[in-house]
Parts: C-alpha cells; sequence; structure tokens
C-alpha cells in the first residue's frame, strides 16, 4: 500500500453544541448500547520516539508543525472535563500522548485529577520514566503501561526509530514497580518481518515478575504509518508462538469492554494479553472515548474528525453544559471502525494516533 500523507487540516473538528441533547443523571450509552467507562486523555502531541506504526519520521520530521503550546488544554481546564466526566459514569483515566511525560510538570495534573474516583493510569514509551515514576506515583497516579517492542537494541531501534537503549526503558520499569504502580502493563506492537521474533523473548523475559505483557496487532491507525494486512501477525499466531514455549489457558475479562484477551501461563508465572483490533474486532464492547491535546472529542481510534469541547469550555459553559455536550455526543455514536474494515476503508485519512493517544 502507497505512503498516505495526511492532509494539513487532519485534525480539522466539528462544532460541538452544549445543547445537544443529553439529560443529566440519564443513562449515558451509544447507538449500539455500549457505556462510557475509559477516558483517553492526551496531554501532549509531541514524542521523543518516531515509532514506524506512529510518528514515521519521513512525516514527523523537523519541521511538523506541531501544536502550540496556546492551544493545548490547560491543566486546569484538564481537571474540570475529567470531573465532568466521572459524574457521566467515567471508572477510568488514561493520561497518553505523544509521550506524556514530555509535558512539563505532568506530576501537578496527575495531583489535579488523583481525588476524582477512577483508576487512574499512564502509558509511556519509558524513556523518561525512571526519573519520574516516584513523583508520579506520589501525585496519586495508581499504575503505568510502558510500549516495549522488543528487548534487543537493533529491533526496538527499527521500530521505535530512536537511539533510546532498551536498558532505559527497563530501568523505568523497575522504578515504576519500586514506586508502586503496578501492576505495570508493557504493551508490545507485533510487525510481521521486523520483530515476531521477539514474542518468545518479551514473553521469557517478564513471566514470573507481576508485570502483564500485552502483544498488539499491527494496526491501520492515522494516515501515515504506510499499514498493509500483510504487516499484521495475527493474535491467533501471537498465541501459539507463546504457548510453544510456555503453555497458556484463557481467563475471563477484568471488567466489560476490556480490549485485552487475558490469557494466564499454566504454571501458575502470569499472565500474558492479546490486543487483536485487526483479526478479532472488539468494536461491540468499546467503552472508550478520547480527549486530544487541544480539547477535541474523538469517539473513536480511527476517526476521520473530532468533536471541539475546547470551545465550550473556553467559552464560558458551566459544568451542566459540559455534560450535556459530552453526553449528547456519546448518546450520537455508533462507531465500529474495526468490524467494518476492508481493504477500501484502511486508507482513509484517520486521525493520527499521537494526537489523541492510542
Amino acid at each position: 500500500m502507497p505512503r498516505i500523507v495526511p492532509i494539513a487540516d487532519h485534525r480539522r473538528s466539528r462544532p460541538l453544541a452544549a445543547a445537544d441533547a443529553f439529560a443529566p443523571g440519564a443513562p449515558v450509552v451509544d447507538t449500539l448500547g455500549r457505556r462510557l467507562h475509559d477516558l483517553r486523555i492526551s496531554v501532549t502531541d509531541r514524542c521523543n520516539f518516531r515509532c514506524v506504526y506512529c510518528m514515521p519520521r519521513d512525516v514527523f520530521g523537523r519541521d511538523y508543525p506541531f501544536l502550540p503550546h496556546d492551544a493545548l488544554l490547560t491543566f486546569e481546564e484538564i481537571a474540570r472535563v475529567a470531573g465532568v466526566f466521572a459524574g457521566l459514569g467515567v471508572e477510568k483515566i488514561r493520561l497518553t500522548g505523544g509521550e506524556p511525560l514530555l509535558r512539563k510538570h505532568l506530576e501537578k495534573l496527575v495531583a489535579m485529577l488523583a481525588p476524582l474516583p477512577v483508576d487512574l493510569t499512564l502509558t509511556t514509551n519509558g524513556a523518561l520514566l525512571a526519573r519520574k515514576a516516584q513523583a508520579l506515583a506520589d501525585a496519586g497516579l495508581k499504575r503505568v503501561t510502558v510500549s516495549l517492542d522488543a528487548l534487543d537494541d537493533a529491533t526496538f531501534r527499527a521500530m521505535g526509530d530512536t537511539d533510546t537503549p532498551v536498558a532505559t526503558v527497563l530501568d523505568g520499569i523497575d522504578a515504576a514497580a519500586r514506586a508502586g504502580l503496578a501492576p505495570i502493563k508493557v504493551n508490545a506492537v507485533i510487525k510481521r518481518g521486523v520483530n515476531e521474533h521477539a514474542i518468545a523473548d518479551l514473553a521469557r523475559h517478564f513471566r514470573g515478575s507481576g508485570h502483564i505483557v500485552r502483544f498488539i496487532e499491527y494496526m491501520d491507525v492515522g494516515a501515515t504509518n504506510g499499514w498493509r494486512m500483510d504487516d499484521v501477525v495475527p493474535a491467533s499466531e501471537i498465541l501459539d508462538r507463546i504457548d510453544r514455549h510456555f503453555p497458556i489457558e484463557p481467563i475471563g475479562a477484568n471488567y466489560g469492554g476490556e480490549v485485552a484477551e487475558r490469557w494466564r501461563y499454566r504454571d501458575g508465572s502470569g499472565e500474558v494479553g492479546v490486543i487483536a483490533s485487526v483479526t478479532r474486532a472488539f468494536c461491540r464492547d468499546c467503552t472508550r472515548l478520547r480527549l486530544s491535546t487541544d480539547g477535541k472529542l474523538y469517539t473513536c481510534l480511527f476517526a476521520t474528525q473530532g468533536h471541539d469541547l475546547r470551545a465550550i469550555v473556553r467559552g464560558g459553559a458551566d459544568d451542566d453544559a459540559l455534560m450535556r455536550a459530552i453526553g449528547g455526543v456519546w448518546r450520537q455514536r455508533g462507531d465500529r471502525y474495526s468490524e467494518l474494515r476492508t481493504v477500501a476503508t484502511a486508507p482513509a485519512r484517520k486521525v493520527e494516533m499521537s494526537y489523541i493517544g492510542g
């Protein structure tokens, strides 16, 4: 499939009306009966890696027009919106990016969000985690997920297009564990011909550690990663590769809408997971809404357009108006891209993952 360059206004959005039909206190379910449970908040569109599946360097190069600082939601705005989401029934908030640890003083935002009755987590590439883990834990962060696509430096650098060594990420994982940010999840995107050999190595390394490795099928996120179905290593093959070395068996989800299929080692040494958005689509259970760095709401990882919440926040709307607007977006939601994916739909100019988080 040829490389698709995003159009300049890929972060476009439509106005979000504060009067969208929604009654506070009413069940917040979408057109397919899916409830709102998870909120992912992107705190920056910048990253210190250039992963081939997310921010390929030939697009996100030195001259790429990242968002100016005044376009980003402030910590106060994020905290206010997060409180409204908690009032709508959100039980899990994940801070993402880009790379969220690039946002200065992120622990201040964590402290502002910590009093909310939610599971507060963060996803990071781990490069800065060793120096930030304790401060994040002290501020009230509960858990972290760390991206790590291989254990050998050559493959890791090929996937991440970075000079950061694997040892730095492993040090970050160790620091997070010492700080109590557990259980730690380790996410590995698997791309055919690049790092499928890393599957067994990652399983072996983290087996018995208490950390949970989750293997992710290579997805057609955004419009710049040159995705082809031939590059996908299916979940069935991933599981077979693990089972060959360490026999596993399936276990149930922790909660409705959990994206990862869970498997445990038969010898009791822990668990692994697979996220199979391509070959085993889980749209029917999706409970996630995404808030971009500049305040756009996206109802799907594969969306082509967002809803402008920042305009309402900065336009003087009260919390009831925010709640009505957000609830209205969710109740109109009917996304199920992964169930409908075809060779024809995959090249669509979708929003970039680095802008709304994974």
